[in-house]
């Protein structure tokens, strides 16, 4: 496909969707009512505030029957003060002793946990909002939204909420301080939604956007939250000083080494809905470890960033349609990172929020000294404008290479065109970006491109997208995993659910799929072709999931690359047929297994892939124990090989507030044994105590069993964190 087969796929789009949109009905509302005395958070809803507060008196089925009655009544209320947004829950069940909860952590997964929820669309903008929600145990969970089905739960906003178990159900009360968000004050109209999940029957309750192609994070099905134009931000300044002791102790023999740390961030709104941020000495202790995953392909891995500085205001980096993790133009974990080592942080700052109809996101850092990476100055700003409800255009630039030597930069536009009322009431969204790296960058095209439409609902999901990469687009505070590459990517999934017969009782969804794509050089010779199906794909009305799929490939490899330790796959063209089961059971379970099974014919030989997980959690949400494994077994030309990875997770909460948890990983390439234990206290919201205890052991190459288990690392951290807001 050349450059100029694109265009008529293009005009083509524009002349499908310029009729298309209709006009979409007038969203509900409610005005939030004034809070005259004092909310106490304990999840009763009982003090005498509560009597003036806006009511949604009903949410209704969305899923999986759209407006029929449920026993499960709900009703919410909200109230402000000039501090605070409050949101409660009331949530009637008429088996109470059935309500699920697996987690009291904060950010754990909520998917087999009765929860409620809420969305607040605090610029008017349709697309980027704030997620929260909390489960019956009172676990807390948080979300940056920068588009419908993309968000990050990694941040972590300063709110609290409170939850309490009765004979009639459950009740739940948020708290959300001004200042936690991001808002113009006077504006007293946001977008807003609400919702609750009842895990044993996967019934999902909404107060609109009720149709099954909707989801709670589309701002654009969203209602209208009046009666927030009192709320205040206050000087709009907020400090967040820390300090920390640390000991680390290296491998045996090495002395123990002891230090004390202190540093923290500087925030201030430069406007009502701008905040501008001064980091100095940033320290990231107590961020969660990386999963450790096996690689298999010649390409590198995608890891999420997990760090708070660099994930507040995150959603306002959100770039180009249709593009995942092939191409991530501006990739914040770049920045203190090099070639797996820390780099200090020394200073920096950020610019996060909007402007009107302008979004602005700049971030700027000063780096230390590193062996083999000097201090750099390291830049990334992306700006965006909504030109109506429906297109944002928007431009990304970054400036600076990691490595402290080298000149790059990079600089992209995009536009994205979306609606959630196509051909009545149908999602579809269409766009396409631009982008071009300059400075130190490989010999070859120094720019990509792409384009992208898709039609994601709820009986058909379709797309298609293609993208080019070209040889010499280097972005080195991003993430490309193939430059030099042009890709044509369809989908299409048929996803009906039985109304009808013994399916209906058994099977809530079917989803048959089928993905290929397709890989060249921008020459056009084929690098790499899958088609991967999915047969017979199902989830039952109770939560199980079972699965077949088939995946036939095409890999031409170029050069020899080092699948395994020692095992090199040589140069050439390889054709194998992928086979994979899967079955898990339902999550709302107090206990949950799975599997999941890869095998057939890989570069010649064969490869079984073998990943187990098994799951337990009390039905208070205070202990949780999972464990995951994945075996890869090899049986290739270039020699036979087993990678094997362990994973243990415990946790135990004494309360929501304060959380003990350990996590234990192995792999048999590194063979390094990792422990992990970190202690939370959050004594109250702004203010967290962190204990964290990192030891590592190295199994020698020549021992193959485990009393010879050397230790490599021992490290303990204390940390306290408070944030002070005027």
């Amino acid at each position: 496909m050349t450059d100029r087969d694109l265009l008529p796929a293009a005009a083509l789009t524009l002349l499908l969707i310029g009729p298309a949109a209709a006009r979409g009905q007038v969203p509900p509302a409610v005005t939030a009512g004034q809070a005259v005395s004092r909310v106490r958070l304990d999840g009763a809803l009982d003090e005498p505030a509560w009597a003036a507060a806006g009511v949604i008196a009903e949410l209704v089925q969305q899923s999986p029957r759209p407006g029929e009655p449920t026993p499960f009544a709900t009703e919410v209320r909200l109230l402000v003060d000039g501090a605070a947004l409050y949101v409660g829950f009331r949530c009637s069940d008429p088996q109470p002793r059935a309500i699920a909860a697996h987690t009291m952590q904060r950010d754990s997964a909520m998917d087999g946990d009765d929860s409620v929820a809420f969305v607040l669309d605090t610029f008017g903008d349709r697309t980027t909002a704030y997620l929260f929600r909390v489960n019956a145990a009172g676990a807390r969970l948080d979300s940056l939204v920068a588009r419908a089905d993309s968000s990050s739960s990694n941040w972590d906003g300063i709110w609290d909420a409170r939850v309490r178990r009765d004979a009639s159900g459950w009740s739940a009360e948020i708290a959300i301080p001004s200042q936690t968000l991001r808002f113009s004050p006077g504006r007293d109209t946001w977008g807003f939604n609400a919702e609750r999940y009842v895990a044993r029957e996967r019934t999902t309750l909404r107060w609109t956007g009720l149709t099954l192609d909707a989801r709670l994070d589309d701002l654009r099905r969203a209602g209208l939250l009046a009666g927030v134009g009192g709320l205040e931000q206050g000087l709009g300044l907020s400090a967040t000083p820390y300090a920390l002791a640390r000991s680390d102790h290296g491998a045996t023999g090495n002395p123990r080494t002891s230090q004390v740390e202190i540093g923290g961030d500087l925030s201030y709104n430069l406007s009502s809905e701008l905040t501008g941020v001064l980091t100095v000495n940033t320290d990231f202790a107590e961020t969660d470890v990386d999963t450790r995953r096996v690689n298999l392909t010649r390409f590198p891995l995608f890891f999420p960033e997990k760090r708070a500085f660099f994930l507040e205001g995150s959603n306002q980096f959100d770039f180009g349609p249709g593009l995942g993790e092939d191409f991530v133009p501006f990739f914040s974990r770049r920045i203190g990172l090099f070639e797996g080592r820390q780099v200090p942080i020394a200073a920096g700052v950020k610019l996060v929020g909007r402007q009107g109809r302008w979004g602005i996101g700049l971030v700027d850092t000063l780096t230390d000294d590193v062996p083999g990476a000097p201090g750099s100055n390291l830049f990334g700003g992306r700006i965006t404008y909504d030109a109506d409800e429906h297109l944002r255009l928007g431009a990304l630039a970054t400036d600076g290479d990691p490595d402290g030597i080298h000149a790059n930069h990079l600089v992209g536009v995009d536009a994205v065109w979306r609606t959630a009322t196509f051909r009545g009431d149908k999602n579809l969204e269409v766009g396409g970006w631009y982008a071009r790296s300059t400075g130190d960058v490989p010999a070859g095209r120094n720019d990509g491109f792409g384009l992208s439409v898709s039609y994601p609902n709820d009986l058909w999901d379709v797309s298609l997208t293609v993208k080019q990469f070209g040889e010499g687009l280097d972005p080195a505070l991003g993430f490309l995993p193939r430059p030099g590459t042009r890709w044509l990517r369809p989908g299409l999934a048929y996803q009906p659910r039985p109304q009808k017969g013994w399916w209906a009782t058994w099977i809530r969804q079917f989803y048959f799929e089928l993905e290929p794509y397709l890989a060249t050089t921008v020459g056009g010779d084929t690098e790499s072709w899958r088609v991967f199906t999915a047969p017979f794909n199902a989830e039952t009305t109770s939560g199980e999931h079972l699965e077949a799929n088939w995946a036939p490939e095409f890999e031409h490899v170029a050069e020899p690359f080092e699948i395994a330790n020692g095992i090199v796959i040589p140069a050439g063209d390889y054709h194998f047929n992928r086979y994979r089961v899967e079955a898990q059971t339902a999550s709302s379970r107090p206990w949950s297994a799975g599997t999941t099974c890869w095998f057939g014919e890989f570069y010649g030989g064969h490869l079984t892939q073998l990943e187990a997980y098994a799951s337990y959690a009390d039905r208070s949400g205070r202990l949780q124990l999972q464990l995951d494994t994945e075996t890869d077994l090899g049986d290739l030309p270039a020699g036979d090989f087993i990678v094997r990875v362990w994973q243990l997770k415990a946790v135990f909460a004494f309360t929501p507030d304060l959380v003990l948890s350990a996590y234990t990983q192995y792999d048999s390439e590194s063979r390094n044994l990792g422990l992990n234990t970190r202690l939370r206290w959050t004594v109250f919201p702004g203010t967290d105590l962190f204990l964290v205890v990192n030891r590592g052991w190295q199994r020698p190459l020549d021992e193959d069993g485990w009393t010879h288990l050397a230790p490599v690392s021992d490290q303990a951290i204390v940390k306290l964190r408070h944030t002070w807001r005027k």
